[in-house]
């Protein structure tokens, strides 16, 4: 534990010794394997005999999610890959658990000194009176235990810790890792290029991540921007605590407040950049029209929104992959997914108010990962 303010990265992070490390590892080739070995097994055995099957059975091939359902679910190659998914998860969570465990008491108290003493001048504003409605605040998002919400200890930022510890082995094991850096903020930086690709132009005095989670995505907006005010809003507030310390751990000055992403309380036209990263496929339909609503009063004219979320509409995916989507979103912690798919995102902009002219809702690819992005700019 670093005294006084001086501090170092590795002072408030999530760090697993050899063991913890050995076993993390291992969890995370597993879910590789069941993600790109069982799967692929899987794909060729829904092409070969599962939906022929289903063609016989029906009189015509399966042609939607539904009809992808009801030809595996009764497969045994598929409900091994489900058993597989879903105990995976919890040896993943187990896993992260224990070296939290080891290092909260520690970590807490680092907080603690970073918040006093602010080294690197950023602030964090935790409100009493913010609600969160379910199903939102209820979901355990990924099967999370006690979801991102939960506290067993004053200043707690144990949510946080093994939120961050799953981060890049999930991404990793889903082959979604940003040109395979080891840095945690590749999304954000991924982010900030597409932005400075878009709107050249722009060079933001305030920039606002929403939902930012664990917050170290945020960190390459003030890498890119230094000059800009960067905020970072979460509902969650073991995860705001978390998202300061290691901001202020990493010597970089953000504002991280508790807040609705819906609901902000910021001034009107008062943001020139509006991102988040993977934010709207884990809440509601209904509260993501309030969203984007919410990024149209607070963008200033000139300025730019940029959400990044998954890419799994099903135009862009094989039947079989609908399919086991379709089981993550029933049974692994995804409950709003196809809900976030399914919708027309130009259709859901223009009546947020913004200009279909200067709208988009396409795909960027970052090496082998793809993403979805949505957004536009303000006349």
């Amino acid at each position: 534990m670093a005294q006084n303010d001086t501090f170092t990265a590795r002072d408030f992070a999530f760090t697993p010794n050899h063991d913890e490390t050995a076993r993390q590892n291992f969890i995370g080739g597993f879910k590789k394997f069941i993600n790109f070995d069982v799967e692929a097994a899987l794909d060729r055995r829904f092409d070969a005999t599962l939906a022929p099957a289903y063609e016989a059975a029906h009189g015509a091939p399966p042609a939607t999610r539904k009809d992808a359902v009801a030809a595996v679910e009764n497969d045994p190659l598929f409900q091994t890959w489900s058993a597989l998914t879903f105990h995976s998860q919890n040896l993943m969570w187990d896993a992260v658990q224990d070296t939290t465990d080891r290092i909260i008491e520690d970590r807490i108290e680092t907080y603690r000194q970073l918040r006093d003493a602010r080294p690197a001048g950023g602030s964090v504003s935790l409100r009493d009176e913010l609600v969160v409605r379910a199903p939102v605040s209820t979901t355990e998002i990924h099967r999370q235990p006690g979801g991102y919400w939960r506290e067993r200890r004053a200043d707690d930022i144990e949510q946080g810790l093994n939120y961050t510890g799953t981060v890049e082995l999930y991404r990793s094991a889903k082959g979604m890792s940003a040109r395979g850096s080891l840095e945690k903020d590749t999304l954000g930086q991924f982010v900030a290029e597409v932005a400075q690709r878009r709107a050249p132009d722009l060079v933001p005095a305030r920039v606002l991540d929403m939902g930012c989670g664990t917050g170290e995505q945020t960190h390459a907006y003030k890498k890119v921007w230094p000059q800009a005010e960067v905020m970072g809003l979460e509902c969650a507030r073991p995860l705001v605590r978390f998202a300061h310390g290691t901001a202020e751990a990493n010597g970089l000055a953000i504002d991280f407040r508790e807040a609705n992403a819906a609901d902000t309380g910021l001034p009107d036209e008062s943001v020139d950049f509006i991102t988040s990263i993977i934010m709207f496929h884990e809440t509601t339909a209904a509260q993501t029209q309030e969203i984007l609503k919410e990024c149209w009063r607070l963008l200033k004219p000139g300025g730019l929104v940029l959400h990044l979320d998954v890419p799994y509409h099903a135009h862009r995916i094989p039947l079989i992959k609908q399919a086991t989507n379709d089981w993550q979103v029933r049974h692994n912690g995804e409950p709003f997914w196809t809900g976030f798919v399914e919708l027309d995102m130009m259709a859901e902009l223009a009546r947020a108010g913004f200009d279909p002219d200067h709208a988009f809702a396409d795909y960027e690819s970052a090496g082998a990962a793809t993403y979805f992005f949505f957004g536009g700019r303000k006349p």
